[in-house]
């Protein structure tokens, strides 16, 4: 089974990488936590503190499906540093592999790598100058979908994200079902 990874660097917003674990895990599809430091213990952007499942250095990302990052500052930004994890997704992106990211990270991480180059994206308000520099086509929603990338634009959006993420890889029925047992409002 393939699996999916979210990197975590100190910094990042909590909501949106663990609501975005959690969707995945409900839907069954596996998931690791990686930190890109020389800790597993990673401080987010609000004093919360998790603990990744594995660190990077010296990881095989071979059986990767989703690689995401999630925003929040400086997490985006310490993201966006590390020349190891810059190399993995442009590497697993031009193999046709999907990303996602969301908040500050599709601006500040993926932008500069080209991997939004020509695609539709969304991303934290005042972050669209950067999105735009990159060559992305910048569009005002929560979530957006533009082949084998997802983005989305903030906290409040991390549970859609999320299920964009179990959509694209599952299918549209599994996500309606995981949104309608989570309680999440569905557009008709």
């Amino acid at each position: 089974m393939k699996r999916n990874y979210i990197f975590l660097a100190t910094g990042f917003e909590e909501i949106e990488a663990l609501a975005t674990a959690d969707v995945l895990r409900r839907a069954g599809m596996e998931v690791t936590i990686v930190s890109i430091s020389k800790d597993r213990l990673v401080t987010g952007a609000n004093g919360i503190t998790a603990a990744a499942d594995i660190l990077m250095a010296g990881c095989d990302f071979s059986d990767a499906d989703w690689l995401i990052c999630p925003g929040g500052m400086p997490g985006a930004e310490n993201l966006h540093r590390c020349a190891e994890l810059n190399d993995l997704l442009v590497r697993h992106y031009e193999a046709g592999g999907h990303v996602a990211a969301i908040c500050a990270a599709p601006a500040v991480v993926l932008a500069p790598l080209g991997i939004l180059k020509g695609k539709d994206a969304t991303c934290y308000p005042s972050f669209e100058p950067a999105l735009e520099a990159g060559g992305a086509n910048h569009k005002a929603e929560r979530v957006v979908r533009d082949g084998n990338v997802i983005t989305g634009n903030g906290p409040s959006s991390a549970i859609k994200f999320g299920l964009a993420i179990v959509g694209a890889t599952k299918g549209a029925e599994v996500e309606q079902s995981l949104a309608e047992g989570m309680l999440v409002l569905m557009p008709e």
